[in-house]
């Protein structure tokens, strides 16, 4: 059992929960909880060293049981030091260290998101499990966009993350991606009031839907590279949806359509 928070592995687990760089420099990721723990399992994701506390519960312990049949390295920490660890108000007793091993793309996709310049991180994470759910083939953020796999993300994203690729691009690489897939892909950016509605719109063609921030909208890069504007038709008196809103209702306009 661990008991001191000097331990290297307790230090490494406050770096990687708290600084981006770390993450990106040990190429790992933590993910706390037992619904986040059992979509890992279930996504049949492995990670490199698994903790746990006395406060798990019966359904925590038995992911810690599956992992050990595994023969992945099982350890246990004072209730204590794993409440210091949790980032939410009450640890639920399990932490997971994983591999930041993004899945990847599929060689033809039809069916792409582009999240541009989006700071806020529930947001990001909301739309991750939006895009799961409508069977996006991968997600791409460009410069600017918040951090997929920082902790805040990871929990609204409710598994996501195990599911559909993420990566980081560039304008030029996506720009480069859509117009070398086969058929090529369609830019559709997602603007408050211009371009066409998206219930007029044919979604049944292969396209990267962008979605930009509430606070910015979508960068200059996003809007030069477009191929077309997409819009959702509101009546009411509101300005605009929130940024996840508008990307669930744009995603599943492309189902729809799709399964029409």
């Amino acid at each position: 059992m661990i008991t001191s928070s000097q331990n290297p592995r307790i230090q490494q687990m406050r770096a990687l929960l708290a600084q981006h760089k770390a993450r990106q420099s040990s190429r790992q990721f933590i993910v706390e909880g037992v619904r986040l723990m059992e979509e890992a399992w279930l996504s049949s994701q492995r990670p490199a060293a698994l903790y746990f506390s006395a406060a798990l519960s019966e359904r925590g312990l038995k992911i810690v049981d599956s992992y050990r049949e595994l023969q992945v390295e099982v350890e246990e920490l004072t209730p204590s030091l794993m409440e210091s660890l949790s980032q939410t108000e009450a640890s639920q007793g399990i932490l997971g260290v994983f591999p930041l091993r993004p899945l990847p793309l599929p060689e033809k996709p039809d069916f792409l998101l582009v999240i541009d310049n989006l700071r806020d991180p529930g947001n990001l994470g909301t739309m991750l499990r939006c895009a799961a759910a409508a069977g996006v083939q991968g997600v791409l953020l460009t410069p600017g966009t918040t951090e997929a796999f920082a902790p805040k993300v990871l929990r609204a994203g409710m598994g996501a993350h195990f599911r559909l690729p993420i990566h980081n691009h560039t304008w030029p690489e996506i720009q480069t991606l859509a117009r070398r897939s086969s058929p090529p892909l369609r830019l559709l950016l997602s603007e408050v009031n211009d371009g066409e509605s998206c219930w007029k719109l044919d979604l049944t063609r292969p396209l990267i839907l962008v979605i930009g921030s509430e606070a910015e909208g979508a960068t200059a890069e996003a809007r030069a590279a477009a191929d077309s504007l997409i819009h959702i038709p509101m009546p009411g008196q509101s300005e605009s949806l929130n940024a996840a809103v508008a990307a669930g209702v744009l995603l599943f306009e492309v189902v729809r359509q799709r399964q029409q």
